[in-house]
């Protein structure tokens, strides 16, 4: 008898022991899983280091080894809308470029070999319109994902600088992902890389002229919202030689629509 009440309670000691490591390893398993996201965003940092150079991207190369690239796009999706909620700024915006320049490169590989990204889908749907994006349990264009998550919500006029559409006439592809701690030295470098092309923008002060990216006049209100005006936006990142350029005309280069491999 005593032999049997002593199996009984070991029994009963066992299933304590069993319960209780249940409960604590989810415990555990929570703050892990809600901390799975790199904010680093190092697997995208080595795609860009591998495939980026001199603003230009290889896409065979990339088309040939994309593991990488759909593991981090997976990486992306996974991520809830309830956890990017809990993020900062910096950390959503940052998120949502990296998300938005990856699945740009996804889309031009999927479709490689082609000259230009505007090659891609037809006359009514064309690249931005297809939903290549995946993201918080859905799949989105990346018209989408520019124009009603990151212009809609964030007062940040220089993310145009730093969303690039595998267009020759768009800012240059870093060969490093946008992180949150360094997302202010990131995007005025992206601002004073951008202006310096004379390719894109420059200043004719013969004939007070002041040359500028369309992308200066498609998104004039998202500058003009959080400075005044587009030349106020931009003057603290203007080369030297456009500092007489205040009071200039302006007039739109054209924009080149050709791959940027």
């Amino acid at each position: 008898m005593i032999e049997m009440l002593s199996f009984q309670s070991f029994l009963q000691g066992f299933s304590v022991c069993r319960a209780a490591l249940v409960v604590i390893g989810s415990l555990w398993a929570a703050p892990a899983s809600a901390a799975a996201f790199d904010h680093r965003h190092e697997l995208f940092t080595k795609i860009l280091a591998r495939h980026v150079r001199d603003n230009r991207v290889d896409y065979p190369g990339l088309k040939t080894l994309p593991e990488d690239l759909t593991r981090y796009l997976d990486n992306i999706a996974a991520v809830t809308k309830a956890e990017f909620g809990r993020w900062d700024d910096p950390r959503q915006i940052a998120f949502l470029i990296n998300a938005y320049n990856a699945a740009t490169l996804r889309l031009v590989i999927d479709h490689y070999p082609l000259k230009s990204i505007k090659d891609i889908g037809s006359l009514f749907k064309g690249p931005w319109d297809q939903r290549v994006v995946r993201l918080f349990g859905d799949s989105i264009t990346l018209n989408a994902l520019e124009h009603d998550l990151l212009r809609k919500n964030y007062n940040e006029p220089r993310l145009h600088f730093a969303l690039v559409c595998a267009a020759k006439g768009c800012p240059p592809l870093r060969a490093e992902s946008y992180i949150a701690s360094r997302l202010e030295e990131q995007l005025v470098d992206q601002a004073k890389t951008f202006l310096a092309d004379p390719t894109k923008n420059r200043v004719d002060a013969s004939s007070a002229t002041l040359h500028l990216s369309p992308i200066f006049q498609w998104y004039a209100s998202d500058f003009e919202k959080k400075h005044g005006s587009v030349l106020a936006a931009l003057k603290v990142y203007w080369p030297k030689e456009y500092a007489a350029a205040d009071g200039f005309r302006i007039r739109y280069t054209d924009y080149d629509w050709s791959l940027n491999e």
